[in-house]
């Protein structure tokens, strides 16, 4: 079966959507679309298994502080443009599939046309506790918040992925 990831519509049926996590699942069913449609604070992705949504992955543009960034390289002391994973979750019944990895392929992809249109240097993810080793597993780094962050409790893990460790395609 062939899963397609694209930009969610209005007239996405989210309401079967189960990730297993409350908040996520919250998220999705009654904000992702305000977020996108009526706010423009976000856009979400769906991942679409024979008109059924089996994952999503919601991204906005952000910044960082220089300071912020482990990325090893000298950088300018300003706010530096990033892409923000805001969400990411895959469909109970589909986890295991490979799905999360497709999609946050897919963010990256993102991100690396940000950099060659508009500027950015990476990929930042507020990893929940239960999903920093998938993350890490992805080369993403932890990164210790100066200041703001998410309010979530349990804290998530800010992590950060440099586009310059990802390999450019031809």
């Amino acid at each position: 079966m062939t899963v397609e990831i694209r930009v969610l519509r209005g007239d996405d049926d989210r309401s079967p959507f189960r990730s297993g996590d409350e908040a996520l699942d919250l998220f999705f069913h009654r904000y992702a679309g305000q977020n996108q449609f009526r706010h423009h604070i976000g856009v979400t992705y769906v991942a679409v298994e024979e008109e059924r949504i089996v994952g999503f992955a919601t991204v906005a543009a952000a910044s960082l502080d220089a300071d912020d960034l482990p990325s090893g390289r000298r950088m300018p002391p300003y706010p530096l443009p990033v892409l923000r994973v805001a969400r990411l979750a895959v469909g109970e019944s589909e986890q295991g599939r490979g799905l999360g990895r497709a999609l946050l392929r897919f963010c990256v992809e993102l991100a690396e046309k940000m950099r060659d249109e508009l500027g950015c240097v990476g990929l930042v993810v507020d990893a929940k506790p239960r999903a920093v080793d998938f993350y890490r597993g992805f080369g993403l780094i932890e990164v210790i918040e100066a200041e703001g962050g998410a309010q979530a409790r349990p804290k998530p893990t800010m992590m950060f992925l440099p586009l310059a460790a990802v390999p450019r395609r031809p």
